[in-house]
């Protein structure tokens, strides 16, 4: 890995990866909407297919280009790729690094797009084999381990869970058996978690999310080694045609100046919100990794920058108590996705298949909550509202 940049995070997010030679002298980066380039009229050999070659919008944009050395100045990375959605870039990982008869660890609390791929594409398609284990406990991961084991894939914070998994000691664990690490902390930004820091081979974020915070872009990234970067680049981005667009890659690079304000607003609202529930008598349960009573508070003090702007919980009652609390919400709207400026917040019915791979609180059923970046009164209200 590089050096980290020496300047301010708020600097390296507005200015990392700027071109500064558009012919007109615009300030920002402009958009390229071209799916072709001038091929050089000298004979000069051209790389077809080639991931730095500037001929085929498949085989790298400028836009893109700029958006992966932003985020590779912000990981700390040698280099960085942006995909055309998080789970392109989840499927990323897995084409580019398994083959038939290998196996992979995966963190059991995971996005269900995780689910669907390793518990029945990869294994029925590809004969991969697979291991769903609990990674908040490092114990669990290490005895997964087995010799055909080439990666280990956690995600931490868990999605929805919020659980935190110890990235060093299963950094440890993957160089010990030869295998890569990746890491998705999508819920934590990579503003307030640092994979490559810690150990892993691989960070990965649905930039859909925080990164780009604005809900009007899809894209994902993997940071890392050049080495592993160019492989992804080579087989997922060119040879299986998962680039992100040109408008896409500039619509979250946009997004990407603000991330270090907008994440101190999420996770201020986040901390007020989930105190107010956790003293509500109404409340059966919060997890949410700023509070003493998480279960991983502690680790995630420690490998944590911030505690970002999801949580959990859960209201005692019946389906129909539950139900209702959605109706009578006001301003936090009734959405799937995360990260976005406005509140967001779905329920879990304890009928749902994905409950047995949850901790046993959660089985009851539970709401996922993104805390926007609204007044905290204002969300506290609303709540105080329906909750009454």
């Amino acid at each position: 890995m590089k050096d980290v940049d020496s300047r301010g995070i708020l600097t390296t997010c507005i200015h990392a990866g700027k071109r500064d030679n558009d012919v007109y002298g615009a300030m920002h980066d402009p958009l390229y909407l071209t799916s072709n380039y001038r091929l050089p009229a000298d004979g000069s050999p051209v790389d077809w297919s080639g991931i730095h070659s500037n001929i085929y919008a498949r085989n790298g944009n400028v836009n893109q280009f700029i958006l992966q050395d932003k985020l590779a100045a912000i990981e700390g990375a040698e280099s960085s790729v942006v995909l055309g959605s998080g789970v392109s870039a989840l499927a990323a990982i897995f084409l580019t690094f398994l083959a038939t008869g290998d196996h992979i660890i995966c963190s059991q609390v995971c996005y269900s797009a995780v689910g669907i791929l390793l518990r029945q594409l990869l294994p029925g398609k590809f004969k991969i084999q697979v291991s769903m284990v609990d990674s908040t406990d490092a114990a669990a991961v290490q005895a997964a381990v087995r010799e055909n084991t080439r990666l280990i894939h956690i995600e931490t914070p868990g999605n929805p869970t919020t659980g935190i998994s110890d990235i060093a000691a299963i950094a440890k664990i993957a160089r010990d058996c030869g295998a890569l690490l990746s890491v998705d902390s999508t819920f934590a930004s990579p503003l307030y978690l640092k994979p490559l820091a810690l150990g892993a081979d691989l960070s990965m974020h649905s930039m859909t999310k925080y990164i780009n915070g604005h809900g009007d872009a899809l894209g994902g990234c993997i940071s890392g080694s050049r080495e592993l970067i160019d492989r992804i680049k080579e087989e997922a981005m060119v040879n299986f045609g998962g680039i992100i667009s040109p408008f896409n890659a500039w619509l979250i690079t946009r997004g990407l100046l603000t991330l270090p304000l907008r994440m101190r607003q999420h996770s201020e609202n986040a901390q007020a919100v989930a105190e107010y529930l956790e003293d509500h008598p109404a409340v059966r349960f919060v997890a949410y990794p700023g509070l003493q009573s998480h279960p991983q508070h502690e680790l995630a003090r420690t490998q944590m920058k911030g505690f970002g702007g999801m949580l959990c919980f859960d209201l005692k009652g019946d389906s129909e108590e539950h139900i209702n609390f959605l109706q009578k919400l006001k301003l936090i709207a009734h959405a799937v996705s995360l990260g976005d400026t406005e509140s967001l917040m779905v329920f879990t019915e304890s009928t749902s298949e994905k409950m047995a791979y949850y901790p046993e609180i959660f089985r009851q059923g539970y709401y996922r909550f993104s805390i926007g970046l609204e007044d905290t009164e204002d969300i506290i209200a609303d709540l105080r509202q329906a909750l009454s």
